[in-house]
């Protein structure tokens, strides 16, 4: 340390931390899943085969339901006074589609999109090894049981793509964590946005609300009427 340089106290913050989970869950059972003790401490081992269930499970759920706490706030505008007749019909609309998605013949929304997962698995937690596979597994499961449509292009050469026919390659993020919990994230991002994806490089002086929000305005502005914005 040079002469005159303050200390400096070291401080470790995760990066994709979040406040307390309020999610409701549901039981999918224990099969694939039991616990283990060696050298005195507890570990929980997870089958590639529950993975992929429970992978399979999450994107059937995420094609056709929506949360209990997103429909309650959509009913919600129903019943507001101040809603306008613009916001109760949109409202009215959403609630209408998610009937005919909760289906399960119908997705959401037909751009059923990329498959993101993100996972953080506990050291005390033991697979295979192979829980990418098993992930991508649960994912073309998914896709070739229901009735959703493929996104995922793959390069064939500098200027010829083609279809995959299966969803894949998704996008999985695996990070490690203390304990004995293995934590899930599963995510469909809508495809069409990707088509429409721009790298912008500015300087410090967009860092406030105002040269934010003209910034913004105009970026969205100039992509001009398409889906998924």
């Amino acid at each position: 340390m040079t002469s005159g340089a303050s200390e400096v106290t070291f401080v470790h913050q995760p990066i994709f931390d979040h406040t307390t989970d309020t999610t409701e869950y549901r039981s999918l059972g224990t099969g694939g899943i039991k616990t283990i003790e060696s050298n005195g401490k507890l570990f929980l081992e997870v089958s590639s085969e529950a993975i992929r269930s429970l992978t399979q499970t999450a994107f059937d759920d995420v094609s056709h339901l929506l949360r209990r706490s997103h429909l309650e706030s959509l009913s919600a505008i129903l019943r507001d006074p101040e809603a306008s007749e613009n916001d109760r019909f949109v409202a009215r609309e959403l609630l209408l589609n998610a009937v005919i998605a909760a289906e399960r013949v119908f997705p959401s929304c037909q751009d059923t999109g990329t498959a993101l997962v993100m996972a953080k698995r506990g050291y005390q937690v033991l697979t295979d090894g192979a829980d990418e596979e098993a992930i991508s597994k649960g994912i073309f499961d998914t896709f070739r049981q229901r009735n959703l449509r493929y996104s995922q292009l793959a390069p064939l050469s500098t200027y010829v793509e083609k279809n995959t026919g299966t969803n894949l390659p998704a996008q999985i993020d695996l990070m490690a964590k203390p304990g004995s919990a293995y934590e899930f994230l599963f995510i469909a991002k809508g495809g069409g946005s990707a088509n429409k994806t721009f790298l912008y490089q500015k300087n410090k002086t967009l860092l406030n609300p105002t040269a934010m929000e003209a910034f913004v305005r105009e970026a969205i502005n100039s992509l001009g009427t398409a889906a998924c914005p």
